[in-house]
């Protein structure tokens, strides 16, 4: 029996011996035979009788038993001192007792993370002259890894007390040690993606699968073209695709972005080429330009004309120019000087001539998106003192099951013959404005909605409570929805409604303005 007190300390031993009545009897026969002093060493162990103490309580295990309680000053402190230890790179815990502090084989395994006890070996990770020396624990490497499994127990495994890893990021390779040691993923967007070469490269398929995640979380048109170009290196076929949903509804905005221009080539190639980009030729030309002004910088070219149009190459011709808007055309790209004389005087031909030139630019309009619209009324009507403007607001609450991108709202119009109004419309996420646009529109007298569009589609994540306002000026009576409806299955996507606050001219969930939720899905 082994007695400690609660620290630990002042341990005693004390064992006792229950032997059963007819085993003594024979042990002490055997041992007063003559000629057989010293045979009481030679006989057979005795057995003992194991008495076992039942009890009706569960078995608990470490965790159970120590729940994580705050401990002590002292054990805080030392606890404290460890961790910090253990952040930085090679440093031994002194202790002699630090498996005393931590209850659990989780916590205690933690403790060797980056930590030179116990290391059997070491890795020299980062390109040369941005090396960082990390410790490491074989046993816990191979459990974590397969990789790391073949590296050190496998046929071909090599005894090497160092190893260099010069294609990966220490931070990243720290974040995929810390996740196989301490079963915590700490994942950043600066780092996040050298953390999924590092999962991917030595298969650690759960710390991969958060990394893609996080990627897709976080995911917005200024990173979407650089994320889609990884999700191909990493053959991450659903990022792919929500990067793809989110460049095709906000092509403007990621076209203009700085990541744009970090882009491969082959990534450029598939942009220019798709068919639902919802974006402006004229901007698609302009984001090609700017990109190969930035690719003779990476290839040390100086940025001219000749230059541009050489990365550029057979991806020139996958820009739609003869499908811009004319003036876009004669202001734009016919002086940008990337277009021979010949090409610009055929593009002209284009447009004006009966007899069309051949042209190696892709002529045909890109289809772009179809908007969807959400419609929350079942009715609409109109009466002589309803519905009026006065600069007040009016304004609705709704949340969606998918991601959509909100493209703008269907209004109602005037109920007394044509009208024009001046509509400022937002959108809002707990008091945060997220896209705006002042714009005007013109109704016909009819009881139809009338779209008023923002600047740039504005990103919807799923579950969460958005806020559509619009402030509308005109002299005019205008027709309200009536018999509003909570909830609206609008193709794949179900849009829920709630009151707002912010509406200070009537409209709720059962009647009022914004009768249409214009998106892109």
């Amino acid at each position: 029996i082994l007695m400690v007190d609660e620290k630990g300390k002042n341990m005693k031993c004390l064992t006792f011996f229950l032997m059963l009545p007819e085993t003594v009897k024979n042990r002490s026969k055997k041992s007063s035979k003559k000629g057989n002093s010293s045979s009481s060493s030679k006989l057979p162990p005795v057995c003992y009788e194991i008495i076992t103490l039942k009890t009706k309580k569960k078995k608990k295990m470490a965790a159970d038993i120590f729940p994580r309680k705050k401990p002590a000053n002292t054990n805080t402190t030392a606890v404290q001192q460890y961790h910090q230890q253990n952040l930085n790179n090679n440093n031994t815990i002194p202790a002699p007792n630090w498996q005393g502090l931590y209850p659990t084989i989780r916590e205690r395994n933690a403790v060797m993370f980056n930590n030179d006890l116990m290391a059997d070996v070491h890795f020299v990770v980062g390109p040369p002259g941005a090396t960082q020396r990390l410790p490491g624990h074989k046993y816990v490497l191979a459990v974590g890894s397969s990789v790391f499994h073949a590296m050190f127990y496998g046929e071909l495994a090599e005894d090497k007390d160092e190893i260099r890893i010069p294609d990966v990021e220490p931070a990243a390779f720290l974040a995929m040690l810390k996740y196989i040691y301490c079963d915590e993923i700490d994942l950043a967007a600066d780092t996040v993606l050298a953390t999924l070469y590092a999962a991917k490269k030595y298969i650690v398929p759960h710390l991969a699968r958060a990394c893609v995640n996080f990627l897709e979380t976080s995911l917005s048109a200024k990173n979407a073209c650089v994320l889609l170009s990884q999700s191909c290196l990493f053959e991450e076929p659903d990022l792919t695709q929500r990067c793809w949903e989110v460049i095709d509804a906000q092509a403007e905005l990621a076209l203009k972005s700085e990541g744009f221009c970090d882009i491969d080539f082959q990534t450029l190639e598939s942009i220019l080429r798709r068919e639902t980009l919802n974006a402006k030729e004229i901007v698609v030309f302009e984001a090609a330009l700017n990109w190969a002004e930035v690719e003779c910088q990476r290839q040390e070219l100086t940025a001219t004309i000749e230059n541009k149009r050489k990365v550029l190459g057979k991806a020139l011709y996958l820009i739609r120019i003869p499908a811009m808007a004319l003036d876009d055309f004669a202001n734009g790209a016919a002086q940008s000087g990337i277009l021979t004389l010949n090409e610009t005087n055929d593009i002209f031909l284009w447009y004006t001539a009966a007899k069309k030139p051949e042209l190696q630019f892709v002529s045909k309009p890109r289809k772009g998106l179809v908007p969807q619209r959400c419609h929350r009324f079942q009715s609409c009507a109109y009466r002589s003192n309803q519905w009026r403007y006065r600069g007040r607001c009016d304004s609705i609450q709704f949340a969606v099951d998918k991601r959509v991108f909100i493209a703008g709202f269907g209004l109602y119009g005037s109920s007394c013959g044509s009208a024009e109004y001046s509509a400022k419309i937002e959108l809002k996420r707990q008091g945060v404005i997220l896209g705006q646009n002042l714009s005007k529109y013109f109704s016909d007298g009819s009881s139809n909605t009338f779209p008023v569009w923002f600047e740039y589609p504005v990103q919807i994540e799923p579950d969460t409570f958005y806020t559509a306002s619009v402030i509308l000026d005109g002299n005019e009576l205008s027709y309200f929805g009536q018999e509003g409806m909570t909830e609206v299955q609008c193709g794949k996507v179900t849009v829920q409604f709630q009151c707002s606050s912010d509406s200070t001219n009537g409209t709720g969930v059962q009647g009022g303005q914004i009768p249409e939720l214009i998106f892109y899905a």
